[in-house]
């Protein structure tokens, strides 16, 4: 199972890139647990300067605007 953080402060955009991390696991047939972080100071302590922002097993690997639904399956995938 992997561990998705989305981080931001719960605007539309972090819920949508919630809600696509789900997406994205399903259609890959993975299991996924998703955490929402929307406490400012782990949201920074994270690294994440632009939300939302997304860490797949304690790596960040993207920050800022949407994630494109390719790149979140290919994370998911690694």
């Amino acid at each position: 199972m992997k561990h998705v953080k989305v981080y931001g402060p719960g605007c539309k955009r972090c819920e949508a890139t919630a809600e696509m991390v789900k997406s994205a696991a399903a259609k890959l047939g993975l299991d996924v647990e998703v955490e929402k972080v929307t406490d400012p100071r782990e949201i920074v302590q994270a690294g994440v300067m632009s939300t939302p922002g997304v860490a797949i097993d304690g790596k960040l690997v993207h920050a800022g605007g949407l994630p494109e639904a390719s790149k979140l399956e290919g994370w998911l995938a690694a």
